[in-house]
């Protein structure tokens, strides 16, 4: 595993006894009663009193660094290889285990039982974190909440948010990602939530995954691992979900726009770069609301927030207003009002097919009759479908009406393919830098045009977006 400064976690208090009991490790050297201050895999940022979990990834293999965690503070070790020096860790308490990685979801799967307070687990193709934040922003106004910070959503990430869990705490909101399988499952134990979500299932992670019916199979392992007297949270809409559901045996709560569903919305009108506004239907009562969100996608998003929380029993009122004050998250359907009166859509985090389509169709829904410019690279870990799945991309832009495509990548030809087979008539450009991109908006970008940029994380498509700020500026107070 590369070592990184984000995993680490200085919240849990563990005994030597407690390590040995929950991995079934063996005790090296050192003494079991050996107390540990929080637990970190990263040997750069050992704190006093850790326990070090040295994991094996592509490029580092943790099993190097002990020297450098021990000089860090470390009070431990948990092992998978032979200990070379064992004179220089004398001082410390050393644990030898099959797997680190494994070791460490079991070390958290022990922690999480120490606490009564619900736990609700997050999956899907789309909208993980934007449905996670809109859960917190909700129950934030009620209860004390701990959620999964930036992308703290694997085997790593999840065990130490999880550590960090203490009696302070209402509510756990945990993210689940995964792009091959088994990762739901194993995520699954040892969070072992009491409310399970699947936000959508589509195309997403098909190098990993293969298929839309693996994908279904991998996002329901969230449903089978769960508390078996949880509440799953099902997506009406979405058919993949229903196959899931089908098969549950437990108590669910349903949402949805097109079907009869326990949450759902209706009256649904949008406010352009401002957001959107809908009647909240819970138990066939509705409340009026105003979202500052961009985008039908996101109306979803909402509502499976909102059917988490009323699985959690907070009342109707309170949801509206967690939904109401949400603001979106940088990276993910921000809209920027640029000073000359066109407004740029920044959903740069990630992409895959079925992100993409949303963003698609929204920037039809804002930009009526106004012309509009996409940005776009490639979409990854597509597998063997990457070329139909970009060709595809680029037949939907010709359906969005769009004025402009930029892209650039590995695969730009066959989007641009997609979109001139599907009657794509406006300007067709291949770039390489920001600086080509604001060039050509500079000479053309007027009031009330719209751009979308996005792309994969590892096209750094916000870089665009910076650009383009830097060259136009933002309003102030006009982001959504």
């Amino acid at each position: 595993m590369e070592e990184s400064a984000i995993y680490k976690s200085d919240f849990t208090i563990l005994a030597g006894h407690e390590i040995l009991k929950s991995t079934g490790g063996a005790l090296i050297m050192g003494s079991a009663d050996r107390v540990f201050h929080g637990v970190s895999t990263d040997s750069r940022d050992v704190s006093e009193g850790n326990l070090f979990i040295p994991l094996k990834g592509e490029r580092f293999d943790g099993h190097d660094f002990l020297g450098v965690a021990m000089r860090g503070g470390a009070a431990g070790f948990l092992i998978q290889r032979e200990l070379l020096n064992n004179e220089e860790f004398k001082d410390l308490t050393v644990i030898r285990v099959e797997d680190t990685l494994r070791a460490l979801g079991d070390i958290a799967h022990f922690w999480r039982e120490k606490f009564s307070f619900p736990v609700i687990a997050i999956t899907g193709s789309s909208g993980k974190t934007t449905t996670k934040e809109m859960v917190a922003c909700i129950a934030g106004l009620t209860k004390k909440v701990l959620r999964t910070e930036g992308n703290f959503n694997n085997l790593i990430g999840l065990p130490l948010t999880i550590f960090r869990m203490n009696d302070q705490h209402d509510l756990a909101i945990l993210e689940m990602g995964t792009n091959t399988p088994g990762e739901i499952g194993k995520l699954t134990r040892i969070a072992e939530p009491d409310i399970g979500l699947i936000t959508n299932i589509g195309p997403a992670h098909l190098e990993g995954l293969k298929s839309l019916d693996l994908i279904r199979e991998e996002k329901g392992d969230l449903f089978q691992n769960m508390r078996r007297r949880g509440i799953a949270i099902i997506n009406r809409d979405d058919d993949e979900v229903n196959i899931l559901d089908s098969r549950r045996q437990g108590r669910r709560m349903t949402f949805g726009i097109e079907k009869d569903a326990d949450i759902s919305a209706e009256n649904i009108s949008t406010r352009g770069e401002r957001g959107v506004s809908f009647t909240l239907k819970i138990d066939g009562i509705g409340r009026e609301l105003t979202m500052a969100v961009v985008g039908r996608h996101n109306i979803y998003n909402a509502l499976a927030a909102a059917a988490s929380c009323r699985a959690l029993g907070i009342e109707h009122q309170i949801i509206c207003r967690g939904l109401s004050s949400f603001r979106p998250i940088p990276g993910r359907m921000k809209v920027h009002r640029l000073k000359n009166g066109a407004f740029l859509i920044d959903d740069t985090y990630n992409a895959n097919p079925a992100s993409v389509r949303e963003a698609l169709k929204t920037l039809k829904w804002l930009k009526e009759d106004h012309n509009s410019t996409v940005i776009m690279a490639d979409m990854l870990e597509l597998g063997e479908k990457v070329e139909e799945m970009h060709e595809y991309i680029g037949s939907l832009m010709a359906e969005t009406g769009v004025g402009n495509i930029f892209l650039r990548g590995n695969f730009p030809r066959v989007t641009a393919r997609g979109a001139v087979k599907r009657g794509f008539s406006g300007n067709l450009f291949f770039y390489e830098t920001p600086e080509e991109v604001v060039a050509y908006l500079q000479s053309s970008l007027k009031k009330g045009d719209w751009i979308l940029v996005k792309g994969s994380r590892k096209m750094k498509m916000e870089e665009i977006t910076g650009e383009i700020i830097r060259a136009f500026g933002v309003m102030e107070g006009c982001c959504c």
